[in-house]
């Protein structure tokens, strides 16, 4: 394969954790503790972690699976794509569909590692949660260098460590950290609070992105319904201006095939525009 024939770089990607993957990671002390992969009556894989179980490790792992057969199984490592679960198998799949690069979310601790964070042993959910990021970034990435872009997972409920975690990241090479688009959701304070500014210095001193994916919080990211949206003068409350608003995510509008919103249609510069990433880059006043 040669790479100048490889021209996609997608940074909503997903990754189904092998089961091994905290070998060698986790420290000693809480090796028994750690997230482990049992199969159950049903002969369904699961993970098992801190009491609780986390069904349908393959949720959605429908890759080279026809259209008619999509759906919310594979339960089982077995019944899915070795592409999913496996880095050199991955490779050969982005090969094949001419992607050059990936960013790939997390799954079963959730999109911002809330399955983590609420453990009542904090020491041990740091511990797992540091653990899963050396994985990340000195596994999975690093088996195949400059195919991968690491993203590592943040400490949602301090953000002292949280900062402390961008830095440990940064030095590694890792320029991306996920997080939740509504952290007082999930019993965070929320974005405007100033207890996050450790975290938000740290991001702007080590040149980190904050990727967020949408649903991580568990709710649907709906602001108030007078909440201007860009800054020039529409808002959600308008009806002759919230539908065109540049950036308008419209939740709860109809969704693609692929589970993304659908795209917004605003005017701005007097012409139409179908893409809301379009549109909120000509909000922002750049050019495409």
């Amino acid at each position: 394969m040669d790479a100048a024939d490889l021209i996609l770089v997608s940074v909503d990607d997903h990754l189904v954790e092998p089961p091994n993957m905290f070998e060698g990671h986790i420290p000693e002390r809480f090796r028994d503790r750690a997230p482990k992969v049992v199969r159950n009556e049903r002969g369904d894989d699961v993970w098992s972690f801190n009491g609780a179980t986390i069904p349908n490790i393959g949720l959605n792992a429908v890759a080279g699976r026809p259209k008619e057969e999509y759906g919310i199984e594979p339960t089982a490592f077995d019944e899915m794509r070795p592409g999913c679960f496996d880095v050199d198998e991955r490779i050969k799949d982005m090969d094949a569909g001419g992607v050059l690069g990936s960013m790939c979310f997390p799954s079963f601790p959730g999109f911002s590692g809330r399955l983590f964070a609420v453990a009542d042993d904090k020491d041990l959910a740091l511990a797992v949660l540091q653990a899963y990021n050396d994985w990340h970034v000195d596994e999975w990435c690093a088996s195949h260098p400059g195919r991968f872009i690491p993203m590592g997972l943040p400490v949602l409920w301090d953000p002292e460590l949280a900062a402390a975690e961008v830095r440990r990241l940064a030095a590694k090479g890792v320029h991306s950290v996920t997080f939740t688009e509504n952290p007082k959701a999930l019993g965070y304070p929320s974005f405007h609070d100033p207890s996050w500014d450790p975290l938000w210095r740290a991001v702007c001193d080590e040149g980190v992105v904050l990727s967020i994916h949408l649903g991580s919080s568990g709710q649907l990211a709906v602001t108030a319904p007078d909440a201007t949206c860009c800054g020039r003068g529409c808002s959600r409350s308008s009806p002759t201006s919230a539908s065109r608003c540049p950036r308008a995510e419209r939740v709860g509008s109809p969704t693609s095939s692929t589970g993304s919103t659908a795209p917004t249609t605003c005017t701005t510069s007097g012409r139409a525009r179908t893409s809301a990433a379009g549109c909120r880059a000509r909000c922002s006043g750049s050019t495409s």
